[in-house]
Order: structure tokens, then C-alpha cells, then sequence
């Protein structure tokens, strides 16, 4: 699928404007003239190749999201629902029932998810709000990992209103699921 200028522009265009960023803003982030991202987000021209990577980390998106004028360059890998998220996290700790809370299956699952997301996953887990807190992050992660997850079912899924807006804005604004 070739790359649209128009799509292009008009996706710069959203991620920046969703950020609150200036055109003004944006170019000096990318050390380019203001009326230089103007073109970019009328069409006019395109960014140059070497500058995607960083256009991308400032707008927080990827280079195919804005190559692709916020289209999916490939379809979804797989649908997940937000109960099937709740149950894969519910795991970690019937592990713990199951084997033990002394098992090293069980410490090692816990030691490096507190390692890797800088957590302590037991305490989040015995918190109703900490709880939803892994299942929102675990939904982005798929997400972000290429899974489709429905937006009827974020909205539905999640008791805390703050995990139904964080994680349906993301699904809406980063991944284009409506």
C-alpha cells in the first residue's frame, strides 16, 4: 500500500493536535521549521526518513501509524475480550494456590513482573482499583501487540470509570477502534 501524503498529513495532524503540541512546538522538538511541519500536515511534502522515528516517539505513535495515515498496515492478529485479559492476570494468582506461594514458578512470575513493570503485583492484585490497573495495562499491551479487543467490551468490562476512559481512549485514538 503506498504511502498517502494527505493521510499522512491529516494523522500528524491528530496526534498533534491530540497532544496539545503547536506546530511551532513540534518543529523546534524536531529541529525543523514550523511552516516545514505546515507541509507535512497539508499534504505537501513528507517528512524526511531519518526524521519518522523521532516525528514518531514525540507524537507517541510508530512510524507505520503515521506512514499509514493511521491506517493498519496489517489486520488484527487476534480478538481478545477484556474477561479473557482479567483471567490470563487472575493466573498469576491461582499459580499461588495451586503450587504454593513458596513455588518458584510463583516467585519467579512475580519477582520479574515486579522487576519489569516496577510494581509490586501482589499488592496491585488485593486492590479492586490496582487489580483493574494490571487488566487496562495487560488490554493496551495486546493492543499495542496487535490483538483487537471491541470497544462495547472495554466500556462494559472495567467497574472503575478512570480504566474505562483510559483504556477506550487508547483504543479509539491510538489504534483507530470505534
Amino acid at each position: 500500500m503506498p504511502v498517502n501524503p494527505e493521510k499522512m498529513g491529516e494523522q500528524i495532524r491528530a496526534l498533534r493536535t491530540s497532544k496539545g503540541i503547536t506546530q511551532n512546538e513540534l518543529g523546534e522538538r524536531l529541529n525543523v521549521a514550523f511552516q516545514t511541519v505546515s507541509k507535512w500536515e497539508r499534504g505537501e511534502s513528507l517528512p524526511d526518513t531519518s526524521i519518522l522515528p523521532d516525528l514518531a516517539n514525540v507524537l507517541e505513535t510508530t512510524v507505520d501509524n503515521i506512514l499509514m495515515g493511521g491506517e493498519r498496515l496489517t489486520g488484527y492478529t487476534r480478538r481478545v475480550t477484556v474477561a479473557e485479559v482479567a483471567e490470563g492476570i487472575a493466573c498469576f494468582e491461582r499459580i499461588g494456590e495451586l503450587l504454593g506461594k513458596d513455588s518458584y514458578f510463583y516467585i519467579g512470575a512475580i519477582e520479574g513482573c515486579d522487576r519489569k513493570m516496577n510494581i509490586e503485583l501482589e499488592k496491585y492484585l488485593a486492590d479492586p482499583f490496582g487489580r483493574e490497573a494490571m487488566i487496562a495495562e495487560a488490554t493496551v499491551q495486546l493492543m499495542m501487540n496487535g490483538a483487537y479487543v471491541d470497544i462495547t467490551d472495554i466500556r462494559k468490562s472495567f467497574t472503575f470509570e478512570h480504566w474505562v476512559k483510559t483504556v477506550s481512549k487508547v483504543a479509539e485514538e491510538r489504534f483507530g477502534i470505534r
